[in-house]
């Protein structure tokens, strides 16, 4: 079992930046496939990025070149740099860990508006 935890979401206006934490519990993280999802209001939840146990990353054509994911083995903890932030990126942000088994955190709102 594995349990996420994430924190960062805020309220932040158009162009600005914000980082989204999460921590997993457990000994496995090391070896855990990790990604952050969204889900704005009336659509369906969609990959933002995601990172193997290796460090290889791959993102949403919507947020190549704004949004860096990263992973912290030794505190079992990823993170998403969010750069020039826009509207249509307000929804609620999600972190997945994948290994045999989807586990996903509680979810962080994040809301981009002037």
């Amino acid at each position: 079992q594995v349990q996420l935890v994430e924190s960062g979401g805020g309220l932040v206006q158009p162009g600005g930046s914000l980082r989204l934490s999460c921590r997993a519990s457990g000994s496995i993280f090391s070896i855990l496939h990790m990604g952050w999802y969204r889900q704005a209001p009336g659509k369906q939840r969609e990959l933002v990025a995601r990172i193997t146990p290796g460090g290889n990353t791959n993102y949403a054509d919507a947020v190549k070149g704004r949004f860096t994911i990263s992973r912290d083995n030794a505190k079992n903890t990823i993170y998403l740099q969010m750069n020039s932030l826009k509207p249509e990126d307000t929804a609620v942000y999600y972190c997945n860990a994948a290994i045999i088994d989807d586990y996903w955190g509680q979810g962080t709102q994040v809301t981009v508006s002037s």
